[in-house]
């Protein structure tokens, strides 16, 4: 009888440590009776019924990453790149990332490895080289629509890598070259062309303010003629009319005016540096009295007929 009960409990440890499984954190297991998915058991203690039942698939839960290996693919202008990446995933549905695929891993690689080639070959290789997150999104819209089924989720595809032939990578530095040196050319000529416009604006300002300047002086010089001709003509008024009433001091101013402007121009003469000549003073000096006493009388004429 004690064997039996030693027997008996031994039997129940066994059956308890067999039913009996822990999972890590980060993992789900499957488990299957007769060969049947049944559930799944989340990270912890976890119970199962012994014999019947066993452990199916061990799923990892966390996110993955993925590299995907070096690949050719030729582009839509016929140039023969060298493309690698990688892919970042995490399994939502372990059930179905267990039953609903074959080799999860693999594939999810082939699937990523067939659309890089359909994305990037249909793209210029100029497009190729400038436009790498337009294809990182369209890959990753394509791929996680295809997973989706297989409980997982694609968060991330990254192109590492993109390497043209070396002969194409030669040809496109002498582009590059030559196009710098075609705007390095266009920057020198705009900048001569800008240098001449602004010299000939220049030019411009200054001729019409030269010729603003001259006349402004013509305008006052003619404005300065013409008050002198007023003034001249009133002066011939005034010893015109003292002639008229016989004042001989009028006829002296004329004569004094003539004498001073001839001697005036003999001085002046470029031919002439020194002058020996006989004058009489007392008949220009009466002259001027006759000037003075001219306009003596016209004052007191005008201050007359003001009274």
């Amino acid at each position: 009888m004690d064997i039996f009960v030693l027997v008996l409990l031994a039997f129940a440890v066994v059956i308890v440590v067999l039913g009996a499984k822990r999972v890590p954190q980060g993992n789900e297991y499957t488990v299957e009776r007769f060969g049947r998915y049944t559930k799944t058991l989340r990270p912890g203690l976890n119970l199962i019924v012994p014999v019947v039942d066993q452990i199916g698939k061990k799923m990892n839960m966390m996110e993955q990453v993925l590299d995907v290996p070096s690949q050719e693919v030729i582009t839509k202008d016929n140039a023969m790149v060298t493309v690698d990446g990688v892919i970042f995933f995490q399994v939502l549905d372990a059930s179905q990332a267990a039953y609903e695929v074959n080799n999860l891993y693999s594939a999810i690689l082939n699937l990523t490895m067939t659309n890089i080639r359909t994305v990037m070959g249909s793209m210029d290789l100029d497009q190729l080289l400038s436009q790498r997150d337009m294809i990182n999104t369209q890959l990753l819209t394509v791929v996680d629509d295809a997973t989706t089924p297989w409980g997982v989720k694609v968060t991330r595809i990254e192109i590492k890598d993109i390497s043209p032939p070396r002969d194409l990578v030669d040809a496109m530095a002498r582009q590059m070259k030559a196009e710098r040196e075609k705007r390095a050319a266009i920057l020198e000529a705009e900048g001569k062309r800008q240098s001449a416009i602004l010299k000939a604006e220049g030019e411009k300002k200054a001729a019409i303010l030269e010729a603003e300047g001259e006349k402004e002086a013509a305008f006052r010089e003619a404005e300065a003629r013409e008050r002198l001709a007023e003034a001249e003509g009133r002066a011939t008024t005034v010893v015109s009319e003292a002639i008229a009433k016989g004042n001989v001091n009028a006829i002296n101013y004329f004569v004094a005016q003539k004498y001073t402007e001839a001697l005036q121009q003999i001085a002046s003469a470029e031919n002439q540096k020194v002058i020996l000549m006989p004058l009489e003073a007392s008949s220009l000096i009466g002259s001027v009295a006759g000037i003075g006493e001219i306009a003596k009388q016209a004052l007191s004429q005008q201050d007359t007929g003001e009274n």
